[in-house]
């Protein structure tokens, strides 16, 4: 009787749903998974490295591009990070924009999460529609910060500056006439915040499209439910954190549990899943959405009634105005230090972490005194995750692999970090 071998298949690195640029190397009896090796580097940029080259404010663009739809989570594990080792206070203002921007982009990644995750498992649908309020939350970055995506917004002491008065108006051309100008603008009248306000009292409806799209489609249920099952206790052990460990029926957020910022302040709840499988943990992030919405819109609230200062007013960390500045010497000076120097961060090691939408997102910084960090290293929710790719795809079928990398919402640039 013949031997019977099984096989070996390539799955990515250029695959559309290896989420980057995965190449996973299946071994297969026929279309069932028997091993599934994840190979990483091929995206490597080495950012960890790069830190130790440049001062502690320019490190700081690097973090958008670690996970690069979830910009400014990224940032704010860095800046918490160096205020622990800096003892500085930061104004309440900036806390209460911080978090809110935090959520926001919260909301972004699951909306990328929402559309790819249902793309690869053959709903195209859900990817419009995520993407029509990811346009939206890009508008409120770009108005605060001036990019769309990679905003280095979040600065050591603060924020960059305060939310600007206006939004960006759309304008009539060959594409838009008066009356459709007229109807995008129509929400565009006031601050960002009445922008920011807008959007929350929209969004729960969006929320509610999305899950008459999936919820109790029958082919969604069939291509989730069952698959990629992790138990409480080996979520724990392999190291998941975030909605991967929630969706296996684990309540730990560190918003809740170990709060930074202004989080005890606000008011939100945990959602858990019970069976850990792929659809408990889309039903986590769905429900995530909806908490994200409430936080945003309380932060909102406290930031019409309270004005202040966004930055610390500590020189050697932030700069001064540009009216200081320009006025005097000893502002001047500080300026031109800050930029071409950067401020020397005392000796001592740091570690802090946020509850980034993917997980726990850390970094932990050494310094030795200098105005670069003497080593950094970051902790990234995904690299543990896939990890687990052998245990979660074995005795699936290859149509299975793409709903677990899918329900893992990996993002390779904090992966090949």
């Amino acid at each position: 009787m013949a031997e019977i071998k099984n096989y070996t298949l390539n799955f990515g690195p250029q695959h559309p749903a290896a989420h980057g640029v995965l190449r996973l190397v299946l071994e297969l009896d026929g279309e069932v998974i028997q091993r599934a090796d994840p190979h990483i580097g091929l995206l490597h940029r080495a950012t960890e490295k790069l830190a130790e080259t440049r001062t502690f404010i320019q490190a700081l663009p690097y973090m958008d591009r670690l996970d690069y739809v979830s910009m400014m989570c990224n940032e704010h594990a860095y800046v918490l990070a160096v205020e622990k080792l800096l003892g500085v206070d930061v104004p309440l203002r900036a806390q209460y924009i911080r978090v809110m921007f935090a959520e926001i982009t919260r909301l972004l990644n699951h909306l990328l999460w929402i559309g790819a995750h249902g793309l690869d498992c053959g709903a195209m649908t859900i990817f419009l529609y995520a993407f029509r309020e990811r346009e939206d939350l890009f508008d409120m970055y770009e108005a605060a910060s001036g990019a769309r995506m990679h905003a280095a917004y979040f600065r050591p002491g603060g924020v960059y500056r305060d939310l600007p008065d206006s939004m960006p108006q759309y304008r009539a051309s060959s594409v838009h006439g008066p009356k459709d100008v007229a109807r995008l603008n129509s929400n565009r009248d006031g601050s960002l915040l009445d922008f920011i306000d807008d959007f929350t009292q929209r969004f729960p409806a969006y929320v509610d499209e999305y899950e008459t799209l999936l919820t109790d489609n029958r082919i969604w249920k069939q291509r989730t439910v069952g698959i990629g099952v992790v138990e409480p206790e080996r979520a724990l052990q392999l190291g998941f954190t975030g909605p991967m460990l929630r969706g296996s029926g684990f309540e730990w957020d560190l918003r809740k549990h170990q709060p930074y910022e202004v989080y005890d302040r606000m008011d939100f709840d945990i959602p858990v899943g019970k069976t850990g499988d792929c659809y408990d943990r889309y039903l986590v992030r769905v429900e995530e959405m909806r908490q994200s919405n409430r936080i945003i819109k309380q932060c909102v609230d406290w930031l019409r009634v309270n004005p202040g200062p966004v930055i610390t007013d500590n020189h050697k960390v932030a700069p001064p105005s540009r009216v200081q500045m320009k006025t005097s010497m000893e502002d001047l000076i500080h300026h031109f230090k800050l930029f071409s120097e950067g401020f020397h961060v005392p000796a001592g090691e740091a570690y802090a972490a946020v509850e980034h939408p993917k997980g726990e997102f850390g970094i932990y910084m050494v310094s030795d005194g200098a105005n670069k960090p003497f080593r950094m290293k970051i902790r990234a929710p995904g690299f543990p995750h896939l990890a687990a790719m052998d245990e979660m795809s074995r005795g699936h079928m290859i149509a299975d692999a793409v709903a677990i990398i899918g329900t893992m919402d990996i993002v390779f640039g904090e992966i090949d970090r």
